[in-house]
């Protein structure tokens, strides 16, 4: 089954809120892998979801950590070819397509404001749009569908 592409544009910090939607859909649940541009990136986004919530824990690791599979939520990054242990949620900061793709029941894209973001988001759409994956655009601020 082909995933369904979900992008959020116009994120004021993107990680913030890949760490929202990523602790919304563990607490619904489901299982997430979260990939990032670079690693430190991925670090930076590790630690946001140690603190961003005072009263909730996200349970997550690095890609590649031993306790990857058992664990609900997984960060890697686009400097390292990763295999992501499960495949319900794939949430992707980073400029390109992510690998494997296809195997998600669904991809969200996340978008921050400038155009050197911008720019390749709109690359990806088209990348999905000529695959006929199901679109759907939300605008980040907003929490509204465009």
């Amino acid at each position: 089954m082909a995933p369904r592409v979900q992008f959020y544009h116009n994120a004021e910090n993107p990680l913030a809120l890949a760490c929202e939607l990523a602790a919304r859909a563990y607490g619904s649940g489901r299982k997430v892998a979260l990939r990032t541009r670079d690693a430190a990136s991925a670090r930076q986004l590790d630690q946001l979801l140690w603190s961003f919530e005072q009263q909730s824990f996200v349970p997550h690791v690095m890609a590649g950590s031993p306790l990857a599979g058992e664990t609900p939520v997984v960060i890697g990054h686009a400097e390292a070819p990763n295999e992501w242990p499960h495949s319900e949620i794939l949430f992707n900061l980073a400029d390109d397509i992510p690998p494997g793709h296809e195997r998600f029941r669904m991809v969200i894209e996340i978008i921050g404001q400038g155009e050197a973001q911008k720019l390749p988001a709109r690359a990806r759409w088209m990348h999905y749009k000529q695959q006929d994956l199901p679109l759907q655009a939300f605008d980040a601020i907003r929490r509204e569908a465009l």
